[in-house]
């Protein structure tokens, strides 16, 4: 479906994660409230904000109507992400950088909704 995407679209990759200043790889992070928390209890809310303000401002550069985010994620989760507890329970919510582009009136949709954007028509057929 991506490789369909890039026939029509300019796809342009990032992650705000990276863009916070946090590494790769990465301990695991989670939504608690309206704070980030790693599995170790470090509160990385800052870099993960960071990284929301950095992709926002990218999107704007490039004129992006649609982003396509990991979903359950902390930064790119639409819908649930995790709650904190780092049980796998999932909870109502939006990831930090999925927030601030929908704020912005920028569509937001997981990998798992890619099959659900309306492409143009197949030119091969």
């Amino acid at each position: 479906m991506v490789l369909k995407l890039c026939e029509q679209h300019t796809l342009i990759p990032v992650c705000p994660e990276q863009l916070g200043g946090l590494p790769t790889p990465r301990e695991p992070s989670e939504r608690k409230g309206d704070r980030v928390v790693s599995r170790t209890g470090a509160d990385v809310t800052a870099e993960f904000e960071r990284g929301a303000k950095e992709t926002l401002r990218i999107a704007k550069l490039c004129g992006c109507s649609c982003a396509i985010m990991k979903s359950k994620s902390p930064s790119c989760g639409c819908g649930k992400v995790y709650d904190g507890s780092f049980t796998g329970k999932l909870i109502p919510g939006n990831g930090a950088a999925a927030q601030k582009l929908m704020d912005h009136d920028i569509l937001v949709v997981t990998e798992d909704e890619i099959a659900d954007l309306p492409l143009p028509a197949d030119k091969t057929k």
